[in-house]
């Protein structure tokens, strides 16, 4: 979620994208079929179907999108993971991949409501897989029934404007009123909601010093960078072609890609251009913060992560209708040994020292420009093979 322009040049080495000059004639537009899923699906389609049109908008670690879907049985969806999706470098143990599954859950619970379904959920229904492994058993399975005293949810009017923001943010902090929405947004799930703003400078320095520290270590350490590599999509027709992963778009890249100089099978120098302006750039992102949430857990079994995800879309789409815009910082909280000190720093911060609980998801919060949505892969490609 974070990790884009980098290009390999010949005899230069890396240079980040981000600074390059536009070519003329060139669009940096999403391609129109890479974002067509955030379109409204007709009424008319199937209620299973129309239900999954809107959970695959979901929020999930580096738009991976590893959502499984078995559609044998009238009335009811089963999810699985997609196990050949998986972030075995960023996201060992698929912590991040299961709160993605959550967060599918709860945008499928709210399209029901709003067709008037109660959506009847059971989580992992054969068990939970290893706390260090996910398996191909369910994560849930999701029986649709008609409920004529199901109450459509609110935050379901902003699902298809949800989308991350990973730019730079405005300097005024959040409403008092926008905060009070997004701790209410998460009340009923087993997560603490926690938020610091500008009104606490000495904390605020604290959350950016860690944010800052910890994507130096996920950009200077080769296989992890490398793991970016592989699912990052350059340019209208691989944006096209995947609907997925993290997309690239920018003329001059293109124009790199298309000349050849571009290398995505070797990790960048730690002290290249691309790598040092990519912190650079990251860095000035987490200055303009103002303000940042977080979810928390006293446990961290394959249940909780799950409804962690619930929590967090809930908390986004509650900030979207609020005007707000939101980015998480996953490296800090990834299970790596190169990030045993930052992980240990984050959780201390946050009030989950001592292994006394567990921050299942700590964001940027803020105002910002609008942005464009994410590819997505379409449902299709979620229906399982029978």
């Amino acid at each position: 979620m974070n990790k884009r322009q980098f290009l390999r040049i010949a005899g230069g080495g890396l240079i980040a994208a981000a600074g390059a000059t536009t070519l003329p004639g060139c669009s940096s537009a999403m391609p129109a079929e890479a974002i067509a899923a955030w379109q409204s699906p007709p009424a008319s389609l199937d209620i299973r179907r129309w239900v999954l049109a809107h959970a695959l908008l979901a929020p999930n670690a580096h738009n991976l999108q590893g959502w499984l879907v078995d559609l044998d049985t009238p009335d009811v969806i089963v999810l699985r993971m997609d196990l050949t999706r998986l972030l075995p470098e960023t996201d060992p143990w698929s912590r991040q991949l299961v709160i993605s599954q959550g967060t599918f859950l709860e945008l499928l619970d709210m399209a029901a409501r709003e067709r008037g379904y109660r959506a009847e959920i059971e989580m992992f229904p054969q068990g939970q897989f290893d706390a260090r492994a996910p398996d191909s058993r369910p994560t849930a399975s999701i029986r649709l029934v008609r409920d004529a005293q199901i109450q459509p949810d609110p935050l379901f009017a902003h699902v298809l404007r949800r989308h991350t923001h990973r730019g730079l943010y405005e300097s005024r902090s959040p409403a008092p009123a926008a905060v009070q929405a997004l701790a209410a947004s998460v009340l009923g799930l087993p997560v603490r909601f926690g938020v610091v703003t500008a009104a606490e400078p000495a904390q605020m320095q604290q959350h950016r010093d860690i944010a800052m520290q910890a994507w130096r270590i996920e950009l200077v350490t080769p296989r992890t960078l490398l793991e970016s590599y592989k699912v990052l999509r350059i340019g209208p027709k691989e944006i096209a072609q995947h609907r997925d992963g993290l997309s690239l778009n920018t003329p001059f890249v293109r124009a790199l890609t298309a000349l050849g100089l571009f290398d995505r099978s070797q990790a960048s120098a730690p002290d290249s251009q691309a790598i040092t302006g990519q912190i650079s750039e990251f860095n000035a992102k987490i200055a303009s913060t103002p303000a940042y949430v977080w979810l928390s857990s006293e446990r961290n079994d394959r249940t909780t992560q799950l409804l962690s995800g619930r929590a967090y879309v809930r908390l986004q789409l509650a900030a979207t209708a609020h005007g707000l815009s939101m980015h998480p910082l996953s490296q800090a909280l990834q299970e790596l040994p190169e990030q045993a000190q930052n992980y240990k720093a984050i959780h201390q911060l946050l009030g989950a020292g001592q292994g006394t609980s567990t921050v299942q998801m700590w964001t940027r919060l803020g105002y910002a420009a609008a942005t464009e949505p994410s590819p997505r892969r379409g449902l299709q490609a979620h229906l399982a093979k029978s």
